[in-house]
């Protein structure tokens, strides 16, 4: 292939706070493995699609996905390393309406069992996107890209959750309160009420598409990045909850848990079958 989208992740946010290990292993290991394949067979492009909650993270999820648009930088970054030829772009954007695990179907599935409609939060805010406006603008991006570069997709205004769940429910002919109740849950594990597309000194520019944005590079080391890609790999092998933490806040100083306490004890271990070594070499 000439071109390689990266799409695969978990994005569950609360679901990765539980479940540390699989986070680093899919999303970052899983990121480098495939950019390795795509080297190796002479790919032109890498695309990697990114998340508005790798900025400023204050989950695994965003943790974990900001670390993959590192380490593609790091990897375009050639300098005295000779590896085939390959640029890298990731794609940074928000949720997407309808896509799996997108609060609108849950909405209307709730609706339809007659309420209630449940909202984490009454101010918590979230971007939007259809589906074929993402799937054409990332390939848009990807086509623009040079190497190195982190695109952002022009979401538009945030929309208040509280007011999609009564949209929703007035759409369908009902009433908030009276004939379908909302009810508010509770922030979950990892859950930010607002988020963000860029870094505030990543200096963002425009580019020749109206709704694709540049976030400037921001410094980092790359020998520090892909130094402590190994350093991940150990800790996961040896199930080291307290050395991930420390290779995450070494690696990314932004990041930032809600709680971090409840971050800590919410990564147990699993019982897993054992791991081979060569799995992550």
């Amino acid at each position: 292939p000439q071109v390689v989208y990266h799409a695969a992740a978990y994005k569950h946010v609360p679901m990765m706070e539980g479940h540390l290990f699989e986070a680093v292993e899919n999303n970052i290991f899983g990121t480098r493995n495939i950019l390795r394949t795509a080297e190796a067979w002479g790919a032109r492009d890498f695309v990697m699609i990114s998340s508005d909650k790798a900025v400023r993270p204050t989950n695994v999820m965003g943790a974990t996905k900001r670390i993959a648009e590192l380490v593609c930088q790091a990897r375009g970054q050639r300098g005295a390393e000779r590896v085939p030829h390959i640029k890298t772009v990731s794609v940074r954007f928000g949720n997407v309406l309808g896509s799996n695990g997108s609060v609108v179907p849950r909405f209307r599935e709730q609706i339809e069992r007659g309420g209630p409609v449940t909202v984490t939060h009454p101010d918590i805010q979230r971007y939007f996107m259809s589906i074929p406006e993402a799937a054409q603008l990332v390939l848009q991006a990807g086509l623009m890209g040079q190497g190195d570069e982190i695109f952002v997709l022009d979401m538009g205004e945030p929309v208040r959750i509280m007011d999609l769940a009564h949209n929703m429910i007035r759409l369908s002919g009902m009433e908030p309160g009276r004939d379908i109740q909302v009810e508010v849950t509770g922030v979950r594990p990892g859950e930010k009420l607002h988020e963000t597309l860029f870094y505030s000194d990543e200096d963002y520019r425009s580019t020749a598409h109206p709704k694709i944005l540049e976030a400037g590079v921001r410094t980092f080391s790359r020998d520090l990045v892909l130094g402590n890609v190994p350093r991940l790999r150990e800790a996961i092998a040896s199930y080291d909850t307290a050395s991930i933490q420390e290779i995450l806040f070494a690696t990314m100083p932004e990041f930032s848990p809600i709680a971090q306490d409840a971050y800590i004890s919410s990564a147990k271990v699993l019982p897993f079958p054992a791991r081979e070594a060569n799995r992550y070499q």
